[in-house]
């Protein structure tokens, strides 16, 4: 959290010298809010233009609209982007270095593997929603699919199992921690958004993803098993293929993965407990910090699984870089996501909205999940629907203490999965995988994520009575 606090007002200053102060009114404001959303809807769905465009083009129309000027109309779109990329990115960068050596090492398959061979074939989905939640933790979401799905039809081959059975689970662990867990996207957008603190948003988004995979995942999966009972053929199951040289051990592949989680979460325990005075404390803090428990995360992976495992410095470099082009287009869209939202904050609009949730007397946990639901549903897109819904309620933020900030985020983040559907391209992932229908694919994966949504939800508000 240090790194956004630093580095945005750095970068607002440069950007922002001049501020833009629009005149216009409720009305109009409202107005402009909901045709900007619209033409990005239009663009994304219909259209199917790029989001990056979409959201810098919705932008415009919202400045534009709001009175804020032709000669202001990209200001604040280039402000957020800069802040969110200057912060935000370089954590979703750190992560992708990190997944990457997961994945090229076989540690990412170490783990999975060595928790599904001591697991009893009755308990396989939930040995694979665990196996999701462990390697969910560092991975994007797309990469953790791509990595689960083909073990996942292996298993449900030789087991003779439905794939939903053992699939939905795996979803269920890899969805949940993309909505509640930094550094994944969206969480992280939505920390920087409200600032909330990072560690404490970790450590409440572990307590609300446990029961909710646990839910979504294994719990729904038997009845959906016999509303589709597909099993896995062998058009369908991707050839599983042997990496070149040893695979990490399992402690070591664990290591990588809890490694960020355990530093963040210590800075946020040494912070509560009032011992960052001390030098030890400052220490703890320092590296707890996301930039630098990432980075350290990050070194760490490139000695134990690059040239611990034998790898040259150049062949190490490679796998860094290779890590880099898979996410320019993720960058991009949170760059262009976090513009649209500072040109929402920028014309009021965020105060209209917030001042109308307020007096309507709605819970404001339960109003930032539904915002976050109706972008996600005109969307498809998740990471659209936590930047809008963190930009919307920003300005309610400012009254809420330390936990409840970062159980908005979690909120939000139960929003923004709520039931993906044809707009979706993960929607189309799924029944590609599995081979299913469009009906099947909503009865199984589109009620699992308004599960996770639900839940993930239900979990938020219990802990808002009790923190």
């Amino acid at each position: 959290m240090q790194l956004l606090a630093q580095t945005a007002p750095l970068l607002n200053g440069v950007l922002a010298a001049d501020p833009v102060k629009p005149a216009a009114g409720t009305a109009q404001l409202i107005i402009a809010a909901v045709v900007s959303i619209a033409v990005i809807v239009v663009l994304i769905v219909w259209v199917k233009m790029h989001p990056f465009f979409s959201l810098m083009l919705g932008a415009a129309v919202m400045a534009l609209a709001a009175n804020m000027g032709f000669e202001h109309a990209f200001t604040s779109f280039s402000t957020g982007l800069g802040s969110t990329v200057g912060g935000v990115g370089v954590l979703i960068v750190l992560g992708a270095v990190i997944g990457r050596f997961l994945t090229e090492s076989g540690g990412a398959d170490e783990i999975v593997d060595t928790i599904l061979s001591k697991t009893p074939l009755k308990r396989l989905g939930w040995a694979m929603a665990l196996a999701a939640f462990i390697v969910g933790i560092p991975l994007f979401f797309e990469v953790g699919v791509v990595l689960l799905i083909p073990i996942v039809m292996l298993a449900a081959k030789r087991a003779k199992l439905p794939v939903i059975l053992i699939g939905i689970p795996a979803l269920a662990g890899l969805s949940a921690l993309h909505g509640f867990v930094p550094p994944h996207p969206g969480p992280l957008i939505a920390i920087d958004a409200l600032k909330a603190d990072l560690g404490l948003t970790l450590g409440l988004g572990l307590l609300v993803a446990i029961p909710t995979v646990i839910i979504a995942g294994p719990v729904l999966a038997k009845p959906m098993a016999r509303w589709v009972p597909v099993l896995a053929s062998d058009k369908l199951l991707a050839p599983v293929t042997e990496r070149e040289g040893k695979r990490p051990a399992f402690g070591v592949a664990l290591s990588v993965v809890l490694l960020p989680v355990v530093l963040m979460l210590l800075m946020t325990v040494v912070t509560s407990a009032g011992l960052d005075s001390s030098l030890f404390g400052q220490i703890l803090v320092w590296i707890g910090t996301p930039l630098q428990a990432l980075l350290i995360t990050s070194l760490y992976a490139m000695i134990v699984l690059g040239t611990a495992l034998g790898r040259s410095m150049g062949e190490v470099a490679k796998v860094t870089g290779d890590s880099f082009a898979p996410i320019a287009s993720i960058l991009l869209i949170v760059g262009a996501g976090g513009g649209f939202k500072q040109t929402l904050v920028d014309s009021g609009v965020g105060q209209v909205i917030g001042g109308g949730i307020a007096g309507s007397g709605m819970p404001l946990l339960l109003a930032g999940w539904l915002v976050a639901v109706v972008i996600r549903l005109a969307t498809g897109s998740a990471t659209v629907a936590t930047i809008t819904a963190a930009g919307i309620m920003a300005p309610l933020a400012g009254d809420l203490s330390g936990t409840h900030l970062a159980l908005m985020v979690l909120a939000i983040g139960a929003g923004s999965v709520f039931l993906s559907h044809v707009n979706d391209a993960g929607f189309w992932l799924v029944k590609e995988y599995f081979g299913l229908t469009v009906g099947q694919t909503f009865k199984t994966w589109s009620l699992m994520e308004c599960a996770v949504s639900v839940v993930g939800l239900l979990g938020v508000l219990l802990l808002g009575l009790v923190v």
